[in-house]
């Protein structure tokens, strides 16, 4: 956030930071406590990047790839270790441990060579590639924002991995809500996902105790708000869709559903999920959502279901978090 005085900085507490505070505040004691598991052996030669019939995944808190056809099947596991993984076009992002109390946005090759390192604030949350594996994106945690009566707000960059420009906080962007200009401390941004033309991009701009779905222009450093309730979109293959998560009964404390929304019509259709899916789910092709749940005990699993409001939900790798298609 823009550095300013403590009391420009007071403002009304966002009810979703509220909440993500509290999912970060255990998550920091998770990363902090629980070592890394070691990966499978013979695994790590096997693991690429490279796209094919395979879906990318984190176990263990270490990159690991499995057969489309075959999801529940054989893994092979990487020595790398990250806490939020994405791959597209042969080009990959990890958000992974610097020190024991600092991460980096890492960007990797189709071999899983670091090309780019970024430093970043807070506890990895988000993290997207462009379809062209040129643009990547992230979204951390952080703490100290006076704003925030939870201690935790969010930060969202954005690297062009082609020029190597550095968005650092989005949150420098001007802001166009409801047709005119805004500006605000609290103002908040999460779930980037990018066009076609790797200018464009959605994501999430809460402020005001109110969560706004945002259409970005990179080249003008501009966001315009779309619609309300409308939390970690992603882009569909054909670009006319975004899958995202909407509070039940606008209230992130009752838990969020996952849904799809019409970017033509402007229509939503709800899965058929009905359980609270805090994530931002992926496209496995045009017709299919992954995402990940938690079971009780908090390890996660991803699942997938229907993006038309049809079907049912199916477990799809057992023991595994952050999905996303090698496309």
């Amino acid at each position: 956030m823009t550095a300013m005085s403590t009391r420009a900085k007071l403002g009304v507490v966002v009810a979703s930071a509220v909440l993500l505070g509290t999912v970060a505040a255990g998550y920091a004691a998770t990363a902090a406590q629980a070592p890394a598991a070691p990966p499978p052996a013979g695994g790590e030669q096997a693991v690429t990047l490279a796209p094919g019939p395979r879906l990318l995944a984190i176990t263990d808190r270490h990159v690991s790839t499995v057969a489309a056809t075959d999801p529940a099947g054989p893994r092979t596991v990487a020595g790398l270790e990250c806490l939020r993984v994405y791959a597209a076009a042969g080009t990959g992002v990890c958000l992974k441990p610097e020190t024991a109390w600092s991460y980096q946005v890492v960007v990797l090759d189709a071999t899983l060579r670091q090309t780019r390192a970024v430093s970043v604030p807070g506890l990895p949350n988000r993290a997207r590639v462009s379809a062209s594996g040129r643009m990547v994106s992230w979204t951390t945690f952080v703490g100290g924002d006076s704003y925030t009566s939870s201690g935790f707000s969010t930060r969202t960059g954005i690297l062009d991995t082609r020029t190597g420009t550095t968005v650092a906080s989005l949150e420098e962007f001007a802001i166009t809500r409801d047709g005119r200009g805004y500006r605000s401390a609290d103002v908040n941004y999460w779930g980037v996902t990018f066009s076609a033309d790797d200018n464009r991009f959605y994501a999430t701009m809460a402020t005001g105790g109110r969560r706004y779905l945002v259409r970005g222009d990179l080249a003008a450093r501009t966001v315009e708000t779309l619609k309300e309730n409308v939390e970690c979109p992603s882009l569909s293959p054909d670009g006319t869709r975004l899958a995202f998560k909407e509070a039940v009964d606008a209230d992130p404390a009752k838990g969020w559903r996952l849904s799809v929304l019409d970017l033509s019509s402007m229509r939503v259709t709800a899965t058929a999920e009905v359980r609270s899916v805090d994530d931002q789910a992926a496209w496995l092709d045009g017709g299919k959502l992954a995402y990940t749940l938690r079971r009780d005990d908090g390890q996660p699993d991803v699942w997938d279901v229907p993006a038309d409001g049809s079907g049912a939900p199916a477990l799809v790798i057992p023991g595994a978090e952050s999905p996303s298609p090698l496309t």
